[in-house]
């Protein structure tokens, strides 16, 4: 083993090119909707268990704001989380393996991401 090698251990010093900074959004994303889950489920269980339920749960929706941004966040989760998971499938498949399209196809996923979350943001609020 080659004692002399380098070590930068300092992630900030190290430059990410966009297509590596997709797929670590994509998980983090993904770890976001994991955890997500209690909301959305605490949120169908208390609309399903009653007609108060119902209507507590789509007045927080509508007068909280606290809600609608974990709501407008989980839904900007879900958009990325999709658009860069349909990224990645297409990688399984062997298409746009290169360099430049890995970078083209980020630059795609991170606008139609943003497009989605801008409309999930006005449907929200």
């Amino acid at each position: 083993m080659n004692s002399k090698r380098p070590v930068n251990l300092d992630l900030s010093t190290i430059h990410f090119p966009l297509p590596a900074l997709t797929s670590i959004a994509h998980r983090i994303t993904g770890v976001v909707l994991f955890i997500g889950l209690i909301f959305g489920f605490w949120a169908l269980d208390k609309s399903l268990s009653s007609a108060q339920g119902f209507a507590a749960v789509r007045d927080a929706l509508e007068h909280n704001i606290l809600a609608k941004l974990i709501a407008w966040g989980l839904l900007s989760a879900l958009a990325f989380h999709f658009v860069a998971g349909i990224k990645h499938l297409l990688m399984d498949i062997h298409i746009g393996v290169t360099l430049e399209s890995g970078v083209r196809k980020a630059q795609i996923t991170v606008v139609v991401s943003a497009v989605l979350v801008i409309l999930a943001g006005v449907w929200v609020w």
